[in-house]
């Protein structure tokens, strides 16, 4: 074999293990976490809506200004309740792709059930 003929070889055996090796990397990268700061006051949520990616891991830092209320996800089987001057930290892994209401379950007021928003899972291509 000449030098050209030994070079383009080398470089053929090693394209196929550069592909797989950058493939695995890719497929062995810690989740994304998204951290979103919610605010429950005056009978909303402020952001209304949360957009994260399929498989982030989304937390959640909930607080509220005036009376207690909760933040429930049914798909997600989530229902957290936060008091006045008492935030919460919780975190789930948005695996279900979709479009999904949260609202508070709260029975305290008649506002508390004209709370609501939306978490935006979108789906990774």
């Amino acid at each position: 074999m000449n030098r050209t003929t030994l070079r383009r070889t080398a470089v053929l055996c090693a394209l196929p293990c550069t592909v797989l090796f950058s493939r695995t990397l890719g497929q062995n990268q810690a989740p994304t976490v998204r951290l979103w700061q919610v605010t429950a006051s005056r009978y909303t949520f402020a952001p209304a809506r949360i957009e994260v990616l399929q498989d982030d891991v989304v937390k959640i830092e909930l607080r509220t200004e005036d009376i207690a209320h909760s933040l429930t996800i049914d798909a997600y089987r989530i229902a957290k309740r936060v008091n006045p001057g008492h935030p919460i930290t919780f975190e789930f892994r948005a695996d279900q792709p979709g479009t999904f209401r949260f609202y508070c379950n709260l029975q305290i007021d008649d506002g508390c059930r004209q709370m609501h928003g939306e978490l935006v899972v979108k789906a990774r291509k």
